[in-house]
C-alpha cells in the first residue's frame, strides 16, 4: 500500500495545467462498473478485463490470444476430448504466498457449480459429467466429474466430447478456498483479497481500483502498480486522456474515431476484435414468424452506409456471423419484392418496433429504420437505457433490438457463434421454442463442432450451422466492429495487433 500510495501522490505541472505522470504507475479509464470481483459471480466485460489482471486462469492467452499454458503448463486427452487432464507448474502460489494445488482448482469448479453459489456464466461447465443434476440440486457437488489425482493433476470427465474445452479453460480463474472460507462474500475486499494474476488488490474507491504487482505470480507484471478508474461517459474519457490524466482508454466515442485521429494521430489505435452488432428478431410475433418478412428486413439495410458514413469506416458491413466483408447489398428493391410475395403490403403492411440504447447506437438505428419505411416495412424507433432494453428484450417484450456484443480475447470466429446457440447468452428469438428439422440440424452441427479437437473440422462444422442460422434469417448480421484504445506514448510493451487487455507485459515511462 505505501508503494502504491507513493505512486498515486501527484500534483498538477505549475504551467502546462496537465497532471503529472506519475513514474511507474499505469492509469486506466474503463468504460464501465464491474459487477463483481469474484467470477464465481461476475458476468459484466469490465469484470472479465480485471479478472485477467488479479487471477491466472486454468489455460491462458498467449501474446498472440492463441492458447498458451496458464496455471496449467500442458494438459490432454486420452480419449479425444470426453477426458482431459491439467498438469499445474511447480510451486504455484497465491499472492499470500500460500501453495496453489489441484485440490484448490476443484474446489473453484464445485463452487461455481454449487446451486448455493452459483451466479455467473456456467456454459463452460455445463459438459462436466453431472454438472446439470448439481445445479439442479438432484446431487451434491462431490459428484462431479473432476478430481485431483495428485497434487498437480486435475482431471475432468466430461458427459461428452469437448474438443475446445481447453480454450474455455482461459476464462476459468480458480479462487482461494482458504480465503473465501474465512471472510465468505468479503473476500474480493482490499484487506482480505488474495489472486493468482500479475497484480493483486490493494484498493478500492467508489469508481476507482488500486493494483499492485504480485511478486508470487507465474509472470509478475512489469510495471508496480496500476490505477483504474471508471469513467462512464465517452467524451469525458477522452478529455481527461488529452489532459494527460490517463495512459490507457478504452472505448472512445465510436462515431468520433476519425477525428480522433486527425487530432490524436498514434494515441489512437484500432484492433481487430470479435465485436459483432446485429438484430435479434422475435419469432414468437406474427408476422415476424415469416421467414419472407425477416429477408426483407435483412436485405434492405445499406450496411456499407452504417460502417462508412455512421461508424467513419471503423467497422466492416457484413450478412455473416463468422466471416467478415461478406455483403450483397441487395437494397430496398428486393425487399420490396420479398413483401409482395409475402403478402406483406397494402393492408397487410408488416408493423414492427425497433428497439434501440439511446445515445451512440441510436444513429444506427435510425438509419436502419429509414431503411425499413422505405422498403414498406412501417418501423417505430424507441430508444431507451441500456437496462430497459435488457430487461424487455429477456422478458421478450420486443418485435427487433439493435444489438451487440464484444467476446473479449476470444478472437477465433467460432467464439462469435456460441451466444447464438441453445441456451447462449442471445438466444432469445424463440427459434428453439418449436423444434424443428432446422433446429436438430443446427444442434447438431453445434454439438458437432463442440466435440471436435481438430480446430479446421470444428470450423466446419460452426460454418454448417451458420448457414442454417442466416437461410432461417433467425438474426440480422450488420457489423463487425473494432476495438479501440487511446494508449499515452508513455506505455510500451505493445503485442502489435493486439488490444492492450493483458497489461502484465506494459511498461510506463520511468518504470
Amino acid at each position: 500500500m505505501a508503494l502504491l500510495a507513493g505512486l498515486a501522490t501527484t500534483g498538477l505541472a505549475a504551467c502546462s495545467g496537465r497532471r503529472a505522470a506519475p513514474s511507474g504507475l499505469l492509469r486506466v479509464a474503463i468504460a464501465n462498473q464491474p459487477d463483481s470481483l469474484d467470477p464465481a459471480i461476475g458476468q459484466f466485460a469490465a469484470s472479465a478485463l480485471l479478472y485477467k489482471q488479479l487471477f491466472m486462469p486454468l489455460a491462458d492467452y498467449g501474446n498472440d490470444l492463441r492458447l498458451a499454458p496458464g496455471l496449467a503448463e500442458r494438459w490432454e486427452t486420452p480419449d479425444n476430448g470426453r477426458t482431459w487432464r491439467f498438469f499445474l507448474r511447480d510451486d504455484l502460489r497465491w499472492s499470500d504466498g500460500r501453495m496453489l494445488t489441484a485440490d484448490d482448482v476443484v474446489w473453484s469448479v464445485q463452487r461455481f457449480l454449487d446451486p448455493a453459489t452459483a451466479g455467473g456464466e456456467l456454459g463452460d461447465f455445463f459438459a462436466v459429467e453431472n454438472a446439470l443434476s448439481v445445479l439442479a440440486g438432484d446431487a451434491p457437488v462431490s459428484a462431479l466429474g473432476i478430481n485431483a489425482p495428485s497434487a498437480n493433476i486435475v482431471e475432468f470427465r466430461l458427459n461428452q466430447r469437448l474438443g475446445l474445452f481447453p480454450l474455455l479453460m482461459r476464462e476459468f480463474y480458480p479462487f482461494p478456498r482458504h480465503i473465501i472460507e474465512t471472510h465468505g462474500n468479503d473476500w474480493v475486499r482490499p484487506e482480505h483479497f488474495v489472486g493468482s494474476g500479475p497484480f493483486t488488490l490493494a484498493g478500492r474507491g467508489a469508481l476507482s481500483f488500486d493494483l499492485v504487482r504480485n511478486d508470487y505470480a507465474i509472470r509478475p507484471a512489469s510495471v508496480p502498480a496500476v490505477r483504474v478508474d471508471v469513467v462512464d461517459e465517452p467524451s469525458t474519457r477522452v478529455r481527461m486522456f488529452r489532459a494527460g490524466e490517463f495512459d490507457l482508454v478504452e472505448q472512445p466515442p465510436a462515431m468520433q474515431i476519425a477525428s480522433l485521429r486527425e487530432r490524436l494521430g498514434a494515441q489512437i489505435q484500432s484492433f481487430p476484435a470479435p465485436k459483432f452488432t446485429y438484430l435479434k428478431i422475435n419469432l414468437r410475433r406474427p408476422p415476424l414468424d415469416q421467414v419472407a418478412l425477416r429477408r426483407a428486413m435483412s436485405v434492405a439495410i445499406d450496411r456499407r452506409f452504417l460502417a462508412e458514413q455512421i461508424l467513419g469506416g471503423t467497422a466492416i458491413p457484413t450478412e455473416s456471423v463468422m466471416r467478415r466483408g461478406i455483403i450483397s447489398n441487395a437494397g430496398v428493391d428486393l425487399a420490396r419484392t420479398y413483401l409482395e410475395q409475402a403478402g406483406l403490403t397494402g393492408a397487410n403492411q408488416p408493423r414492427i418496433v425497433l428497439r434501440t440504447t439511446s445515445g451512440e447506437r441510436e444513429r444506427l438505428a435510425i438509419a436502419i429504420a429509414d431503411d425499413w419505411n422505405r422498403a414498406g416495412i412501417e418501423t417505430e424507433l424507441l430508444a431507451t437505457a441500456p437496462v430497459d432494453l435488457y430487461s424487455a428484450v429477456d422478458g421478450g417484450d420486443f418485435d427487433t433490438a439493435l444489438s451487440h456484443f464484444d467476446r473479449g480475447l476470444k478472437t477465433d470466429p467460432n467464439f462469435l457463434m456460441e451466444p447464438f446457440t441453445q441456451g447462449g447468452f442471445a438466444d432469445d428469438s424463440g427459434w428453439f421454442d418449436r423444434p424443428s428439422s432446422e433446429t436438430e440440424r443446427y444442434n447438431l452441427a453445434i454439438d458437432g463442432a463442440r466435440s471436435e479437437v481438430a480446430e479446421d473440422v470444428r470450423t466446419r462444422l460452426y460454418a454448417n450451422a451458420e448457414a442454417i442460422l442466416l437461410t432461417r434469417q433467425i438474426i440480422i448480421p450488420l457489423l463487425h466492429e473494432q476495438a479501440h484504445w487511446l494508449i499515452s506514448e508513455r506505455v510500451s510493451g505493445l503485442t502489435n495487433g493486439v488490444q492492450p487487455q493483458l497489461w502484465r507485459g506494459l511498461n510506463v515511462g520511468g518504470a
